[in-house]
């Protein structure tokens, strides 16, 4: 399964439409929210990697913005419980 993920994530990356999101998220209090958080972004479209850490309260996302969008990240937080706000997309 990493094998496919990372072949998928290999070939997007090669067309230049991988983006890296930086979303900072208010509200975390435990290792059961940044899971919460990291299956909700997992299931959205395009997403290709989600690392939630409670320490920094912060995410990173490796998604395909021609599938996903900032709205739809925020979003996927938000149906966990969560607010969130991108801080930056490289």
């Amino acid at each position: 399964m990493k094998k496919l993920i990372l072949l998928i994530g290999l070939g997007v990356f090669l067309f230049g439409e991988v983006k890296i999101a930086i979303i900072k998220i208010d509200g975390m209090t435990c290792p059961l929210c940044t899971t919460a958080i990291k299956r909700g972004l997992k299931k959205t479209k395009g997403v290709i990697k989600a690392k939630v850490k409670l320490n920094t309260q912060k995410a990173t996302v490796m998604f395909d913005d021609k599938i996903a969008t900032k709205k739809e990240l925020l979003n996927a937080i938000k149906k966990a419980g969560y607010t969130g706000k991108i801080i930056t997309i490289k």
